[in-house]
């Protein structure tokens, strides 16, 4: 039986959140004996307790850009050092043999290690670029400290080892979605009767965390056009936003307010029926600006038999096949985007909706995921 932590940077339900969730409910639990620890309360607490995974909050810091000050540095120093010896003596009092932190953002995973001396994987989400300072010292931390450093693409691997010297610690293990929750044969009718949608609708949509890198004026600009040509699409953005930056819902919103067409422009918080959205949609667009490591959206997507357009970078590029199950546009393009989600509306793409859900449950299934990981912990 091995004693396994799990950190996290937060307890909120969107992509590396749900992976970790999955992770740890699919995980052996007679070979693992499971703990969690987490900076907040939040829906992923909820979600933990409810598959009988046992949780504890305690607030150590995460690394924002809230901390890159003078001001910020020493704080974040100051609860940084408190924080990491309260995990040291949890480690010390359950016997931690293997130390699992999610994302970069959360470094207390090295003082517990130089105290304890127990194997550290890294488990990282992000393509970081800058501030490059930053990027490159955390960088090198990571290469550093951990045994066992798990990128989630090709392209978060990639991008590590133009920062740092990783030798042989680095490798790819690809997020996996749980078919058996995202589907096409998820409810939509109730969807569609509470947003007013016609039976006879096309929906284009997207979904993630409204913010700066996101793309949701992207997709408005690219979509609000080809409401003009097609009168029976529909565009749904669906995301909620951090505390403090609500205006930027607000933008958007003043966006679609300005609209002809508003009426046929959809606008949702963070809901926690997205397996049933995701069906709802006909074609699934990611416009993310900056490079997605690998958005477990499309994932979502492609196992409810959606078709993907999405700006060509990132791990999206190796989830999805060129003509197959989607279209790329450049990146930061609208108006190529807009055009092959055009070219998506006059072709089959139920036919790549249903080679997305191929492709899906090839590479990119829960049960690989989770064997990969079951593997690791057994080395």
């Amino acid at each position: 039986m091995k004693n396994i932590l799990y950190l996290h940077t937060g307890a909120e339900l969107y992509g590396a959140d749900i992976v970790l969730l999955n992770l740890i409910k699919g995980i052996d639990k007679q070979k693992n004996n499971i703990h969690v620890i987490l900076p907040c309360d939040g829906p992923l607490v909820k979600k933990m307790e409810e598959n009988d995974i046992k949780v504890e909050i305690i607030s150590y810091p995460i690394l924002r850009r809230q901390y890159f000050n003078i001001k910020g540095i020493v704080k974040y120093v100051k609860e940084y050092i408190k924080c990491a010896n309260t995990l040291v003596k949890k480690v010390k009092e359950y016997n931690i043999e293997i130390l699992h932190v999610n994302t970069m953002a959360v470094l207390e995973g090295i003082y517990i290690k130089k105290k304890t001396k127990i194997k550290l994987i890294w488990h990282i989400h992000e393509i970081l670029k800058k501030p490059k300072v930053v990027v490159k010292i955390l960088t090198r931390l990571v290469a550093k400290y951990s045994n066992n450093v798990i990128a989630v693409s090709c392209a978060v691997k990639e991008n590590l080892q133009k920062q740092a010297d990783f030798k042989d610690k680095i490798q790819v293990i690809y997020n996996g979605v749980d078919n058996n929750v995202f589907n096409s044969n998820n409810e939509i009718q109730y969807l569609k009767k509470e947003f007013s949608i016609p039976k006879e609708a096309i929906i284009v949509g997207m979904m993630g965390r409204i913010n700066a890198w996101k793309g949701q004026k992207h997709f408005l600009e690219a979509t609000i056009p080809l409401l003009n040509r097609y009168n029976k699409l529909y565009i749904m953005l669906v995301g909620g936003v951090f505390e403090g930056q609500e205006w930027r819902r607000e933008e958007l919103k003043e966006i679609i307010q300005g609209q002809d067409n508003a009426n046929r422009i959809i606008l949702v918080d963070f809901r926690e029926d997205s397996k049933n959205i995701h069906n709802l949609f006909d074609i699934f667009v990611l416009p993310s600006v900056e490079p997605d490591p690998l958005p477990t959206v499309v994932l979502e997507a492609m196992a409810c038999k959606k078709p993907i357009v999405a700006y060509k970078h990132g791990g999206v590029c190796e989830m999805v096949e060129m003509n197959y199950n989607g279209f790329f546009a450049e990146p930061n393009n609208i108006e190529e985007l807009s055009n092959k989600i055009e070219k998506m509306l006059l072709t089959n793409y139920k036919d790549m909706g249903e080679k997305s859900y191929i492709r899906q449950t090839k590479y990119f299934s829960l049960q690989n995921y989770i064997s990969n990981f079951a593997k690791l912990y057994d080395q």
